[in-house]
């Protein structure tokens, strides 16, 4: 019995140009929703919810000129980064309340750490081209080395 999935992906030069700036802009995006509460906490304002960190640091920050390049980049990158940064949070107080293991807070995400994501959700429109490539928005279509097919047809 096969119990998991198993993929590599490909990408060309272009390509690989752009998932840098993916990675680099949900970065950025997570680190400053993650100053932003650190500061509300320290000045013992309300915790900003992620809403109000969408509109201020996506939607706002989209148009002006110093972050005008969060435009280069799927729009669902950067709304999951700060879900990853809840997620994070969750964590962080459930574990205090004792209903899971120990973490500690969440931290800054460095430049210099290896470890990059991105996930784009069903909502992103990606889709697997008949030649058994991966479409991702913004970025193209991506070589795949598929370990076997999926289950189910992805959601459109």
């Amino acid at each position: 019995m096969q119990l998991r999935y198993s993929f590599r992906v490909y990408p060309d030069a272009d390509q690989r140009t752009e998932l840098a700036k993916a990675f680099g802009c949900a970065r950025v995006v997570y680190n400053d929703a993650l100053r932003a509460r650190e500061t509300a906490r320290a000045e013992g304002e309300a915790f900003p919810t992620t809403g109000e960190l969408s509109k201020k640091l996506i939607t706002d920050a989209k148009r002006t000129p110093e972050r005008e390049w969060l435009c280069g980049v799927s729009a669902v990158v950067l709304q999951q980064s700060l879900r990853d940064l809840d997620t994070a949070y969750r964590n962080f107080f459930d574990s205090l309340t004792g209903k899971r293991p120990k973490t500690g807070p969440p931290r800054f995400k460095s430049r210099k750490d290896h470890r990059r994501s991105v996930r784009f959700t069903a909502n992103a429109r990606w889709k697997i081209t008949d030649q058994g490539k991966l479409s991702l928005p913004k970025i193209g279509k991506v070589k795949v080395k598929w370990s076997r097919p999926l289950p189910s047809a992805p959601p459109p």
